[in-house]
């Protein structure tokens, strides 16, 4: 009977070890599943609320080094600008580079969001031209509501699939039909 006692304990401490090491990977597991599963955030929002932790100065350069395609520099500069975390900072000079950001002071950020909110679009001094082309259909837009930040918002619309959101935005800051809008829409799709 002494002869058994040494195994068994052998064979409890090794159970109770694989039972402590199932219970860390499950709760691995859970945690990294959380965090996917974690909705992206926008990448205007982010690109936005990005572009405000700059200054007018560091927001130049960095724009520089993306124009430049040093992305590793653009990275730094913003993580050091903002003392964000290492992949904060990539996300965000990632969501810079696919939607560029006007430097904004404070105080016209502010003013930017009221406008976005507002109901009726602004109308610019310029006529601005969106042409979209497919195969040998080509499309154009021309309005004097639209800019490069407002048909970037209807891109994304477009390529994240909600096209009759973007349509009813390009309606929203044109002079087209809904009709004309889909047919511009459709021929976004990269």
């Amino acid at each position: 009977m002494e002869s058994l006692v040494i195994p068994a304990f052998i064979l409890v401490v090794v159970a109770a070890g694989v039972a402590l090491a199932a219970r860390a990977i499950s709760r691995r597991m859970k945690a990294s599943a959380a965090g996917a599963a974690a909705p992206a955030s926008d990448p205007v929002e982010l690109a936005r609320t990005a572009a405000a932790k700059l200054t007018e100065d560091q927001h130049r350069r960095l724009y520089a080094l993306i124009a430049q395609g040093q992305a590793m520099a653009a990275i730094k500069l913003y993580y050091e600008a903002t003392d964000a975390g290492l992949r904060a900072a990539r996300d965000a000079v990632g969501a810079l580079a696919a939607h560029p950001q006007p430097y904004r002071t404070p105080a016209s950020a502010e003013a930017a969001q009221e406008a976005d909110d507002d109901d009726t679009p602004q109308r610019f001094p310029y006529r601005y031209r969106a042409i979209a082309s497919k195969g040998d259909v080509t499309r154009e837009v021309s309005s004097n509501m639209l800019n490069d930040e407002i048909y970037g918002r209807i891109r994304t619309l477009a390529r994240s699939g909600d096209t009759e959101g973007a349509a009813t935005a390009l309606t929203r800051h044109s002079d087209i039909t809904l009709k004309q809008a889909r047919e511009f829409i459709a021929l976004l799709d990269d």
